[in-house]
């Protein structure tokens, strides 16, 4: 789908950039509709967006003593409305802005006010929940075979970094296991090239590292993706390395790496290593002995199955955090206006997630214009798999969570959701959970 502004016209040959003449350029330039006055971009709009009705069995507090009360409490959310631009041009130059508005709320921006001792200070001035996703520039090589890009994109780990729109998945909601124990969709600044050599598409990637002052027990390394203050840190990057391979067509196994210090990313130089700093100089720097090290590790396998009728998906993931005890013990001083949990992180987590359905739509006499699945998904996860012996795992954050129902497809552009979750706990005397929930959505 074309977009342009009022005032776009149509690109004719005598329009030509001087000098360029040949009949390649012709041909590419001329169905051009331009933006702005001697714009060479050909732009394509596209998004999604998501409507939900839920009803919950359970309240809304789960740190209670034997977990969430019994409650019965409906929920009607507007999850997010996506839309993205692409621009294309000549010579194999192009970029993209996917702008995402969540649940139609309110946002602030936080600062760190040295002035006032420190102390971080909300600012009211986005007026939205609004956030940019992705804003690059790219260029392909060897006829589109090599892309590389420079901006904010997703980072290439997990099944959400391609699989994020509505049609992509069956249950309402997007996985409960990646979505906490990883940032979702996660998006950072950095360069990025993607290798496409037939069956197998290899993808490399430098982007800014995560801020462990947001790494928790509920959550592990998840809120530490950067976005509660207007800069973004990269004084620790970390390196992304994915490989997908087509099997046979409809069948897809891919694995990710991921790997990145998390200490020099914090809003304030409080992981600084200690040493005795007196001798000449380096009372003047900031960290005289350097910062104490955190390395991040995560790796993931996944598959993707979409053979008629059968349409599957599922992930493994899992995750090293080193020196998770200094973390979590410098993250309880945390200052109360940062807004993060500041509780206890362990050494490992791990998620795994499946789903698959059957399209019973043309055992039902309907056109190939519908989809109708019956579907089931499991959901395992765990944020705090393995910690340090002064960290006690907590069994409230080791969580199962099945889901069974029907998504309907028209046209591979509208869907309709109905499905049943039931969450349980690592212990037992916690009480289980389970919601209702009807999904509506779009894709374009």
């Amino acid at each position: 789908m074309s977009a342009a502004s009022a005032q776009a016209q149509e690109a004719s040959p005598d329009e030509l950039p001087a000098g360029d003449t040949s009949a390649t350029s012709r041909e590419s330039v001329e169905p051009i509709f331009r933006l702005s006055e001697g714009s060479p971009f050909r732009f394509e709009l596209s998004g999604y967006g998501e409507l939900r009705f839920a009803g919950h069995d359970f309240g809304p507090d789960p740190t209670r003593p034997g977990g969430s009360r019994q409650d019965l409490r409906a929920v009607f959310e507007q999850s997010r409305f996506v839309t993205k631009i692409e621009g294309e041009m000549p010579y194999g130059f192009g970029l993209e802005a996917e702008i995402e508005f969540e649940h139609g709320g309110t946002g602030s921006a936080l600062e760190l006010e040295w002035e006032e001792f420190g102390e971080y200070e909300h600012e009211v001035e986005k007026g939205g929940e609004v956030l940019v996703e992705e804003l690059y520039v790219s260029k392909t090589f060897f006829n589109e075979r090599l892309k590389l890009k420079l901006g904010r994109f997703y980072v290439a780990v997990g099944q959400l970094s391609n699989n994020y729109r509505p049609t992509d998945y069956l249950a309402g909601r997007r996985s409960e296991a990646e979505t906490t124990v990883l940032p979702a969709v996660w998006d950072e600044m950095g360069i990025s090239a993607e290798l496409d050599l037939g069956p197998v598409e290899l993808t490399a990637q430098a982007v800014n590292g995560l801020d462990s002052t947001g790494f928790s027990s509920q959550r592990w390394v998840a809120s530490g993706h950067q976005g509660r203050f207007e800069l973004i840190r990269a004084s620790d990057l970390a390196g992304v390395f994915r490989a997908d391979w087509t099997i046979l067509e409809g069948v897809e196994l891919g694995a990710s790496v991921y790997y990145g210090n998390t200490t020099r990313n914090r809003p304030k130089p409080d992981f600084a290593a200690s040493c005795d700093d007196g001798s000449e100089g380096r009372e003047r720097q900031v960290a005289p002995c350097g910062y104490v090290k955190a390395p991040l590790l995560i790796v993931d396998a996944h598959l993707n199955l979409d053979l008629g009728p059968v349409r599957a998906q599922g992930m493994v993931m899992w995750g090293q955090l080193e020196n998770a005890t200094e973390i979590s013990r410098l993250n309880k001083r945390l200052s109360n206006n940062l807004g993060t949990l500041r509780s206890e992180v362990a050494d490992q987590a791990l998620a795994t997630w499946g789903e698959v359905g059957l399209d019973v739509a043309p055992w039902l006499g309907l056109s190939g214009a519908h989809r109708l699945e019956p579907f089931v998904r499991l959901d395992h996860y765990n944020t705090m798999f393995r910690t340090a012996p002064e960290i006690a795992a907590n069994p409230r954050f080791e969580r199962t969570l099945w889901t069974g129902g029907v998504a309907y497809t028209l046209l591979d552009a509208m869907v309709l959701k109905l499905d049943l979750s039931h969450r349980t706990f690592g212990n037992a005397d916690l009480h289980t959970e389970n919601t209702l929930e009807l999904m509506a959505g779009f894709v374009f």
